[in-house]
């Protein structure tokens, strides 16, 4: 299971969602990276579903994307990657 999850501009929590497919979770990843690139995201909307909770839908306007990440969700577990952006070298 690969997790996507999306920072806002003034939120302290992250939105995530989850995938079963690493090719899906990184068509959402780069469909959100050109929304953020793109000049013409004053009123795009995201909208994104998720595979683990079946009703779960989320919704957000572009422009306040700040950041995207991608994680396998069943690493986190074993220790090997955590979610998250580390400065550790």
């Amino acid at each position: 299971m690969y997790s996507l999850e999306i920072s806002l501009r003034y939120s302290p929590f992250p939105l995530s969602i989850q995938k079963k497919e690493y090719e899906d979770i990184k068509r959402i990843y780069d469909e959100i990276k050109d929304f953020m690139n793109s000049d013409n995201q004053n009123s795009s909307l995201i909208e994104l579903s998720c595979e683990k909770v079946q009703d779960k839908m989320i919704t957000v306007l572009a422009k306040e994307v700040i950041s995207v990440q991608i994680y396998e969700k069943s690493a986190v577990a074993g220790g090997s990657k955590r979610p998250g952006f580390s400065l550790d070298i």
